[in-house]
């Protein structure tokens, strides 16, 4: 559970009742977005409250009249798709970072330079987005930022979401060892086992994750994988 004093207060109020808990702000947005979220996990106290800073709870009678439920995390859910929660200053300026460090990590994997077909290193987005001045909502998905970041981008640097496909040969002995990673890249197609025994397989990947690939095949075949672009 988050520490009280990291939580901030999410409140509601409906037929002159108030209902508030004390959460940790950086699953406000998740939840909101109907991502997956430890929503018990995400509170500072197991309790529905009147009055957070008093201490005052609502009775368990009262609140499954309004919602239905006892359940603490299912009405802390309902709370906080209801309302706009309210952060500190050092609150807000943390979670930016953290949804700053998002976006740069959702455009290294899905992006490349369309003039080379490498991808960009984080290192460079970032400075980019710096540059640009980009601003962040800490509340709003990274994904639904990434298409507006990059617009601000692209004056700044050749960049574009792409995926590529890159073809592999691996000797027979290596492909226990890499074809686990491979279908966790991305998509495999035109797998074939050749006259010598070795594997050979098209795999489609997002642009950005290159770098990583031809390092993870390097470290697990001791540098024996052959790879080259599909440009047709």
């Amino acid at each position: 559970m988050v520490k009280v004093e990291d939580a901030v207060v999410a409140r509601w109020e409906t037929g002159g009742s108030h209902f508030e808990v004390l959460v940790d702000p950086a699953i406000v947005q998740a939840v909101k977005d109907g991502k997956e979220v430890d929503v018990a996990g995400g509170l500072a106290l197991d309790q529905i409250f009147k009055d957070a800073r008093k201490g005052d709870k609502v009775s368990d009678e009262f609140l499954e009249k309004v919602f239905h439920t006892r359940s603490v995390p299912e009405i802390a859910k309902q709370i906080l798709l209801k309302v706009e929660v309210q952060v500190t200053t050092e609150q807000r300026h943390q979670l930016q970072e953290a949804k700053y460090r998002q976006i740069v990590a959702e455009i290294a994997r899905n992006a490349m330079n369309p003039q080379t077909g490498a991808p960009h290193p984080p290192a460079r987005i970032e400075a980019a987005m710096r540059e640009a001045k980009v601003h962040v909502d800490p509340f709003r998905s990274a994904e639904l930022q990434v298409p507006e970041v990059l617009q601000k981008l692209r004056p700044l640097l050749p960049i574009r979401l792409d995926s590529v496909k890159v073809k592999i040969r691996v000797r027979a002995q290596d492909f226990p060892k890499v074809i686990g990673d491979l279908k966790g890249f991305g998509k495999l197609s035109e797998e074939t086992w050749l006259g010598d025994g070795s594997w050979t397989g098209v795999l489609q990947i997002p642009a950005g994750l290159q770098t990583d690939l031809y390092a993870k095949l390097s470290a697990k075949t001791k540098g024996t994988a052959e790879t080259s672009l599909v440009t047709h």
